[in-house]
């Protein structure tokens, strides 16, 4: 492993500072304003909230974890099925409640170790779980893509999504260095070009924006009553099953990049309690939950700079941001075909990495157990099916299918515990790269 730019805890000078922070930020901002708007949320304080989370995370791993925290996509479909049956208030009880998933899950860790959330979670499990995530959305995409306002095919709004869907491809597969990190916020920017052109873009609402601007806050028991129902935990909680899994993927990725052991020290429980934390802070503001985003991993693993502090400085820039009404304005403007070519590859993307997850761990379907367990989840999760107790107590979609696939994996029969030495392969390779 080679000598990094900028280690964990180096401080860069004011310029340099501003410049690799700045990076960050262009490397999560296309993602994390994608959600918001698709979740009918507001995008300025999906900024705030993925900042103020950022530093959460920062702040509980003990300034040596190097990672920003932005809008999760996994939790877009029970966001938005919390949204219809109970208000936006209603979305944001649910982020909370997932995010403190996270910090009762870090306690377990923490007394137990983390062997067990391995064996809860298997690549069979997770793999379709993230296969429906991404599949269950694919109507949403292509309904943006196709369609007018007015909810009518439109051949100029779905040229304006193929062109926007072109450019991120391309971005993502011929270009080189930075660029080939944020082929989510290139294929935006061209997708929005293309639109102004053809005068789809309105800019009445830039222009009258003010430049400070006091974002639309959520607060719990100011704009909403606090209501915590069965049917509300059973929609947002159980999508965390796949959070988790992700957390821990890339937790293991970012240690191998700073060759450092994060499951360790400072250990998995308080990076999943950093995580849970951010997911929490954005509940109680209005913000979609949060994850730790690849995207930054990538810039990372090509700048080589680790420092904490080039994250934070994209935190707190991501912050400021969220409070000038001219940027939360321009946003505001982007056409609906714009985000829907983008999610077409998006949402695809996320079937195709569950699809990897099986591939890369290997799993047998020629085993009948794993044909099963994977099938059921699949048809389950896509399908939209749903157990309804009551008016206000049903389990569906999304949140079933995960509830089933762990149930399945722990009844049925021949299933394989986590290799014993699963992290301490991923520990020895760090110590021999370092």
């Amino acid at each position: 492993m080679s000598k990094p730019a900028l280690d964990i805890n180096e401080v860069p000078t004011p310029g340099k500072w501003l410049t690799l922070s700045l990076q960050h930020l262009f490397a999560m901002f296309g993602a994390t304003i994608l959600v918001p708007y698709l979740v009918g949320l507001s995008p300025s304080i999906a900024l705030i909230s993925s900042g103020l989370g950022t530093l959460a995370f920062l702040i509980i791993t003990k300034w040596q974890v190097p990672a920003y925290l932005g809008s999760s996509f996994a939790f877009i479909a029970p966001v938005i099925a919390a949204k219809a049956s109970g208000g936006p208030g209603a979305a944001m009880i649910g982020t909370f409640l997932a995010g403190l998933v996270y910090g009762l899950v870090a306690i377990v860790i923490k007394k137990l170790g983390y062997r067990w959330i391995m064996n809860l979670l298997p690549p069979v499990v997770v793999g379709p779980i993230i296969i429906v995530i991404g599949l269950a959305l694919s109507g949403t995409a292509v309904g943006m893509a196709m369609n007018n306002p007015e909810g009518e095919y439109s051949l100029l709004h779905f040229s304006i999504a193929l062109v926007t869907l072109a450019a991120t491809i391309i971005c993502s597969i011929y270009m080189k260095g930075m660029l080939s990190l944020i082929p989510i916020l290139f294929g935006i920017v061209v997708g929005y070009i293309y639109a102004l052109s053809v005068g789809v873009v309105d800019f009445s609402p830039v222009q009258q924006a003010k430049w400070i601007e006091m974002p639309d806050f959520l607060f719990p028991f100011v704009d909403y009553k606090v209501k915590v129902t069965m049917e509300l935990i059973l929609l947002m909680v159980p999508v965390a099953i796949v959070t988790l899994s992700e957390h821990i993927g890339h937790q293991l990725v970012l240690s191998k990049v700073v060759g450092r052991d994060y499951i360790k020290n400072p250990g998995l429980h308080r990076s999943i309690l950093g995580d849970g934390m951010a997911t929490m802070i954005s509940g109680l503001i209005g913000g979609p939950p949060k994850t730790t985003y690849g995207e930054n991993i990538g810039v990372l693993a090509i700048t080589k700079v680790y420092s904490v502090y080039v994250l934070a400085g994209a935190a707190v820039i991501a912050t400021i941001f969220g409070f000038v009404g001219k940027i939360t304005a321009l946003i505001s403007t982007i056409p609906t075909p714009v985000m829907g070519g983008v999610s077409i590859l998006l949402f695809g993307i996320i079937a195709s990495s569950g699809l990897r997850m099986l591939v890369d761990s290997k799993v047998d379907f020629g085993n009948n157990r794993n044909l099963m367990i994977s099938s059921v989840i699949l048809v389950i999760g896509i399908g939209g099916a749903f157990i309804k107790i009551s008016d206000d107590f049903q389990i569906q979609g999304m949140a079933l299918a995960a509830i089933i696939g762990v149930l399945l994996n722990l009844i049925l029969p021949g299933r394989e515990p986590v290799k014993e030495d699963m992290f301490e392969t991923e520990t020895k390779s760090n110590e021999a790269a370092s």
